[in-house]
């Protein structure tokens, strides 16, 4: 079962096993992770469900598409080469553990 650890930019870490296909952004969402805002509830019309994401696993994700890579252009916090939007991720199989970072910032 995949496993997603949410770092606060506190420190503070959350993991949660998820099912295979689980939304990184709806899990936070669900267990109340601080941090992700959602304002657009999925829709990749916000970016206040910036995360960064660890190396590891990373590879493992679909690439960043043209909606995503717009709005990760306003995002509040600094944008950097691991930035995705959360609800953009959805966690498979191979995926073991998935760490997203979550900025200081969303909104």
């Amino acid at each position: 079962m995949p496993t997603i650890v949410y770092v606060e930019p506190d420190g503070q870490r959350t993991a949660i096993q998820v099912e295979s296909g689980a939304n990184v952004m709806r899990t936070a969402v669900g267990h109340g992770i601080s941090g992700i805002v959602a304002e657009c509830g999925g829709a990749a019309m916000c970016a206040t469900c910036h995360v960064y994401v660890d190396d590891e696993g990373a590879d493992l994700l679909p690439p960043v598409g043209d909606v995503e890579n717009e709005m990760l252009e306003s995002a509040t916090a600094e944008r950097l080469e691991s930035s995705r939007l959360s609800c953009q991720l959805n966690v498979t199989s191979s995926i073991e553990t998935l760490v997203v970072r979550i900025p200081d910032r969303q909104s």
